[in-house]
């Protein structure tokens, strides 16, 4: 074993924090069990990366009951935790990240994990995918897949695949009713939110919140700033969801007119450039800002420093910017993913759904990879329901089933 960590005798914290998530993580459990008896990943190494908090740790502890060799990194510079990390070097398994990373050694985790030439990918953003097409051609054929994460990764795949450079299958599991209806949705919601208060200490109900983008991530950022008591304003893109947000009950607008009354800014958008320089500067005194989508591009980081002529701490884990015409705005996380940059992510009990997702979908591809001809593969219907299954009955809760007549009016006679 051989990882990279900032202080291994923090494992202990980390070990509670895992404790904690997989005691509410029912479903992964019964998964940990049924892999400690099949090892369907038996001789393989997986290289993950995910936000390194409890709930991957978890995840990546049954990925290993299930035979995996595991080197994982983190996501994001910022959402390591190093406590968390240590627990999972402290139980035998290959890490490299710490909470804080410059971009070199950012880049540095990523190549190691790559370098460790895995049969298998689990990624939350597209970047060691990215990097082992681009720098390391030589393990493509080494690897059987691997499973995606995010709407932007998902994003960054297809593009792969449209320009014919995507060398092996992947699992779109961001795609999978039982990831992004209740992660995006729910998780992010939530998650935002809790990033948000615990960082500002600030009340949201009877403030301006201006949600970009409208996709699952930011109907759940909008619809829980809602029910803080927020006004809320969207802004978009898509008239189909400028459409479903009016429906909804929120005010839709371009950003250079919410910049000019909003309090709380979130990005949602997983693109580029969403908050500019001209919002900046029409923004009033105090404005803060957040993005909620995978990388810091969304809210122009690049460009609002350039601007600035000053800025400062002004609280932990979050820096004033004072801008040419004497106004100070404030962004939390340096931009980043404010829900696990400044937070712990999503709820365990979301997050359960999610990582089951991409446990099964891993399970799945390696099963039936000689059958597998796209490169880009959709979660299979009977993993989704086997895991919203599971999930009822792990909330105790009983539903109907067709009954022979009801399936044959459904779907002929021929129904299985």
């Amino acid at each position: 074993m051989n990882s990279e960590i900032r202080d291994l005798s923090l494992w202990e914290s980390g070990e509670q924090k895992i404790a904690w998530v997989k005691g509410n993580m029912p479903l992964l459990r019964s998964i940990e069990e049924e892999f400690a008896q099949t090892k369907p990943f038996a001789g393989k190494r997986i290289a993950l990366s995910i936000h390194l908090e409890a709930k991957t740790a978890y995840l990546c502890r049954v990925m290993a009951a299930g035979g995996a060799e595991m080197y994982i990194t983190g996501s994001n510079p910022l959402s390591t935790q190093d406590d968390v990390a240590a627990a999972l070097v402290h139980g035998g398994l290959n890490v490299y990240a710490w909470h804080g990373t410059t971009p070199e050694e950012y880049e540095a985790h990523t190549r190691r994990v790559i370098e460790a030439k895995p049969h298998f990918i689990i990624d939350d953003g597209g970047d060691l995918v990215t990097l082992i097409h681009k720098e390391y051609p030589e393990y493509l054929e080494n690897v059987i897949g691997g499973c995606e994460e995010t709407t932007t990764g998902i994003l960054r795949l297809k593009a792969m695949a449209k320009a014919g450079e995507l060398k092996f299958p992947m699992m779109l599991v961001n795609d999978a009713d039982c990831k992004h209806l209740f992660d995006n949705r729910y998780g992010t919601g939530q998650s935002v939110w809790d990033g948000v208060n615990r960082t500002t200490n600030l009340i949201v109900a009877g403030k301006t919140v201006v949600i970009a983008g409208y996709g699952w991530c930011g109907k759940g950022a909008a619809m829980r700033a809602k029910g803080l008591g927020a006004r809320v304003i969207v802004t978009e893109v898509d008239p189909v969801k400028a459409i479903e947000a009016v429906m909804d009950g929120f005010t839709v607008m371009k950003m250079e007119d919410a910049a000019k009354i909003g309090d709380f800014f979130v990005t949602v958008t997983g693109c580029s450039h969403v908050i500019t320089e001209k919002s900046f500067l029409a923004m009033h005194d105090g404005a803060i800002l957040c993005n909620a989508g995978h990388f810091d591009v969304e809210v122009d980081m690049a460009g609002l420093r350039k601007l600035a002529v000053s800025s400062f701490e002004a609280r932990n884990n979050i820096m004033g910017y004072m801008l040419p015409n004497g106004v100070t705005i404030y962004v939390i996380a340096e931009g980043r993913l404010v829900n696990l940059a400044a937070g712990d992510g999503h709820p365990a009990e979301i997050m359960d759904m999610s990582f089951a997702i991409q446990a099964l979908s891993a399970e799945w591809l390696i099963c039936n990879r000689a059958n597998i001809t796209n490169v880009l593969n959709h979660v299979p219907r009977a993993v989704d329901e086997a895991v919203a299954r599971r999930k009822l009955q792990s909330m105790d809760i009983e539903i109907d089933t067709l009954t022979a007549e009801q399936r044959e009016y459904l779907y002929g006679a021929d129904a299985d």
